[in-house]
């Protein structure tokens, strides 16, 4: 039977930040420099950090040398504005971090990091943390008060085997996480070899014809459209608000920001039963849905091909996400990808790029729908696994 004592954290870690780094030695590129909003995108997916910071080799070197770096099993805690997000360093991992915004726990004794890790996403953890905080406006979390946490803390073996448990299921979406991405990028692939360097089937006796547009020189039989003269009508159904996003629910919810899928709805009403792309107004977002999916908040555009022959609805998916639109910088993008030119290719190229890369994401969407049922599955062990209300045999 599993012991579990009531510590307080100081007794078992130190509690530091980082040594101080200024925006003016911010870099292009170097080695990674993460504040709270990178360890937040870290701690919740696999995903690109969407606005990478770097320093020098020679800073972080010096630095390195003289105050330590991030190691394997260390934790990083957000802890201004959006706080309480931890994140276990993993192996081989090489960067350095913002002081003030994120606070440092490592050399542990007597307590796994990894079980900490799961500690601190339980509600119990969740709520000790809420003890810890200063501020009304802006919440943010003192070295101090954060050494005072109280911990129900079970043996090393107990510690041990609950880390492996939780990982597992962690480690398995961020596997299909990756499998995701692979699948994305070979697909990203097929497209630029075939639709920008033209090397599709059959290309060797296809003969090149000047398109008169900027595309210069394209096979014969393609064609340069506007996106616009390419839109289907989509009828709209009722968009749902941020604050009826559910945790969980029958549908998914997708909108304009960087998650994939934003929240869940049990309203039939709204949801989708047709294959289209999901464009960010605001965000310059694509994302591709193949399943029953409802519409969040403001600042969506539906994408529906009016020629699922020559531009089958995966085919029009690419053809808009490479058109350009980064080179434009408005507060509404719609307008704008409308008037952007795409190819349209002959109906036999095109239903051969729909029949390879449909099937990936047939594959990609049963990938999503084991790691939504993994998460949920995980968010339910961690507060029964930490505080011993489930029961380990430990052998």
């Amino acid at each position: 039977m599993a012991t579990f004592q009531k510590v307080k954290i100081k007794d078992h870690c130190e509690i530091t930040s980082s040594k101080r780094i200024f925006a003016d030695e911010y870099l292009s590129s170097g080695v990674p420099f993460y504040r709270g909003k990178e360890i937040s995108e870290k701690q919740k997916s696999s995903s690109e950090i969407s606005d990478k910071i770097y320093i020098s080799r020679e800073k972080f070197e010096e630095i390195k040398s003289r105050y330590g770096v991030p190691q394997k099993g260390d934790l990083l805690l957000t802890s201004v504005g959006t706080i309480g997000n931890p994140y276990l360093v993993k192996d081989n991992e090489e960067f350095y971090f913002k002081d003030g915004n994120l606070t440092w726990f490592r050399n542990f004794k007597g307590i796994d990091g990894q079980w900490l890790y799961y500690w601190l996403l339980s509600p119990q953890g969740k709520s000790e943390l809420n003890k810890c905080t200063i501020g009304s406006s802006q919440k943010a979390y003192t070295i101090s008060l954060l050494y005072g946490l109280q911990i129900e803390l079970p043996d090393p073996n107990t510690q041990s085997r609950i880390a492996s448990v939780l990982s597992a299921y962690d480690d398995l979406i961020e596997n299909n996480e990756k499998r995701i991405k692979t699948l994305e990028e070979m697909a990203q692939r097929l497209y630029t070899e075939w639709f920008i360097k033209f090397k599709f089937p059959g290309h060797e006796k296809t003969p090149m014809v000047d398109s008169g547009t900027e595309y210069g020189m394209i096979p014969e039989g393609w064609e340069v459209c506007k996106i616009d003269d390419l839109l289907d009508t989509v009828k709209r159904k009722p968009k749902l608000r941020t604050n009826e996003y559910q945790k969980a629910g029958l549908f998914t919810i997708i909108d304009q920001g960087k998650d994939f899928i934003a929240g869940y709805t049990d309203n039939e009403e709204t949801i989708y039963n047709e294959n289209l792309i999901v464009f960010g107004d605001h965000s310059r977002c694509f994302k591709y849905c193949n399943f029953p999916f409802a519409c969040g908040a403001d600042g969506t555009q539906l994408l529906k091909s009016n020629n699922f022959e020559r531009m089958p609805q995966i085919l029009f998916y690419y053809c808009v996400t490479n058109a350009g639109l980064q080179n434009y910088n408005y507060a509404r993008h719609f307008k704008f990808l409308k008037t952007l030119p795409i190819l349209k290719p002959d109906v036999e190229t095109a239903k051969k790029f729909d029949q390879i890369v449909d099937k990936s994401y047939d594959q990609i969407q049963q990938l999503r729908i084991v790691n939504v049922a993994t998460a949920k599955t995980l968010d339910f062990l961690i507060p029964q696994l930490v505080t011993g209300k489930r029961k380990l045999n430990i052998t």
